[in-house]
């Protein structure tokens, strides 16, 4: 059965070929730049998505002898691929036709095809919205916004689709607005303009996109609502006298690196501290979705008994 994700991105592919195709033949048949513009629009999310779809299935692949780590920082590098697409791809290629069409402006003609592929369009951009909004709805905690899940996200198959599609609804919007104004007014300037403000709308969806991705596949910390539950779960083991450092990285979509030092109560042996670690590991995994690598640092130790063991407990 598909994930969230899978069906997220799969559904944004379907709708944006679609679209794409509309207004491709719209726009050749009444020369409208505003249109053409979002024919690089939706063509630029189709790569998107082909691009995320290669990401996530390459990223889950399982760990090898050159990757210990697993290979889920590849969805990160597809990820920021998009965002390169989108700018160099859509925004690019809308601007060239806006300050075309400014330079040589012509009137749109036959604009009722116009109209009707962007109901059409935003029939389709819609219901991606609505599929990709309600995933991010399922991730986000109860006291988050969808703001803070967008910029927060370690899944950005999810909030790259949701701001396609939420870019793509503002885009048809905007292309109907230069369309209609341009044929009402008789000034094809207004449908250069929208062209314009479209690639000015891809480019910054592509800088937000860039600077989310970067972050992860820099070695961004995971969210800090796990952290807080991973800290209280920790705390909660009457083993565990107190928490020191409390490190984290995302690996992927699903995955943390988590390095953690603990002081443990006097009076245990370094034989029941053994064999408490595997024990906190399992705990801090048990309720989590992603596959959490824990090793627990044992610098904290207590040092009466350290010094009584002579050696230190593993690390897990």
């Amino acid at each position: 059965m598909p994930s969230g994700s899978d069906r997220a991105v799969s559904v944004g592919l379907f709708a944006n070929v679609a679209v794409a195709v509309g207004k491709y033949v719209a726009g050749a048949i009444t020369g409208s730049p505003a249109m053409m513009s979002e024919a690089f629009h939706s063509t630029a999310d189709v790569g998107n998505e082909l691009l995320l779809l290669l990401g996530m299935r390459r990223s889950r692949r399982p760990p090898d002898a050159l990757h210990p780590f697993g290979h889920g920082k590849l969805l990160y590098f597809y990820s920021l691929l998009v965002a390169v697409y989108i700018f160099g791809v859509g925004g690019g290629l809308a601007a060239y036709e806006g300050i075309h069409h400014l330079r040589h402006p012509e009137p749109s003609t036959h604009v009722i095809w116009n109209y009707c592929v962007l109901a059409f369009a935003a029939v389709l951009d819609s219901y991606s919205w609505m599929v990709s909004y309600r995933e991010l709805l399922a991730r986000k905690d109860p006291n988050e916004s969808t703001w803070d899940e967008i910029i927060g996200s370690k899944d950005p198959s999810v909030f790259t689709i949701f701001l396609e599609d939420s870019a793509g609804l503002v885009g048809v919007l905007l292309a109907f607005l230069g369309i209609f104004l341009g044929h009402t007014f008789h000034k094809p300037y207004f449908d250069a303009i929208a062209s314009l403000l479209i690639a000015l709308l891809l480019t910054a969806v592509a800088l937000l996109l860039g600077r989310e991705n970067g972050a992860l596949l820099a070695g961004e910390r995971t969210n800090r609502s796990r952290l807080k539950q991973i800290r209280q779960i920790l705390m909660s083991d009457p083993a565990v006298e107190g928490i020191g450092d409390l490190l984290s990285m995302q690996l992927g979509a699903d995955q943390v690196l988590l390095t953690v030092r603990i002081k443990f109560r006097p009076g245990l042996t370094l034989e029941e501290i053994e064999s408490i670690i595997p024990r906190l590991k399992n705990r801090v995994q048990q309720p989590d979705s992603a596959a959490v690598q824990i090793f627990i640092e044992p610098s904290l130790l207590d040092e009466k008994t350290t010094k009584r063991s002579g050696r230190s407990p593993k690390a897990a």
